[in-house]
């Protein structure tokens, strides 16, 4: 009796396992179609600037490059462990490719009008880059507060001292 009691244990254990390395691998077929119909978007994205010229093109392939930039960090952000680091770089990856499309636009412009322009350009990408990681600190500062940690985010900087 008390082997046919561990033989189903072990049968049941076993078969969950199975099924968890089944989901695992269903997972990673699942993340890998969408990778694949991430670049086939983005190559018809690109393949749709082809017929435009000069900076109209160079435009057209920065919003194409952005948006790909940006679906592939929120595909690998759906799966990170830390959300706020990875929502971080979510919304870095919509900053540079902001500011890609714009200093492209601010080609058409000359002198000082052009120069103010990628300025400005700079300031916003900037901007968001710094709120973003202001988000990601709150986020990590509320995770703390929640689990009791007294350990800081960030180690301070101290200089290292000779024994």
């Amino acid at each position: 009796m008390k082997l046919s009691i561990t033989s189903i244990a072990l049968a049941v254990g076993v078969a969950f396992a199975a099924s968890a390395q089944a989901q695992q691998v269903n997972e990673r077929k699942v993340n890998k179609a969408e990778h694949e119909r991430i670049e086939a978007q983005a190559k018809a994205d690109k393949a749709k600037c082809d017929t435009l010229k000069a900076n109209a093109k160079d435009i057209c392939m920065a919003e194409a490059k952005g948006k790909e930039k940006v679906a592939k960090a929120e595909l690998d952000a759906k799966d990170d462990k830390d959300q706020a680091k990875a929502q971080k770089h979510v919304r870095e990856a919509k900053a540079e490719a902001a500011y890609d499309v714009a200093a492209q636009k601010c080609d058409d412009q000359k002198g000082e009008a052009k120069d103010a322009c990628v300025k400005q350009a700079k300031v916003e990408r900037d901007r968001a880059k710094g709120t973003a990681e202001k988000r990601a600190d709150a986020k990590h500062d509320q995770q703390r507060a929640a689990t009791g940690s007294t350990t800081p985010a960030k180690p301070a900087d101290e200089p290292k001292r000779k024994p």
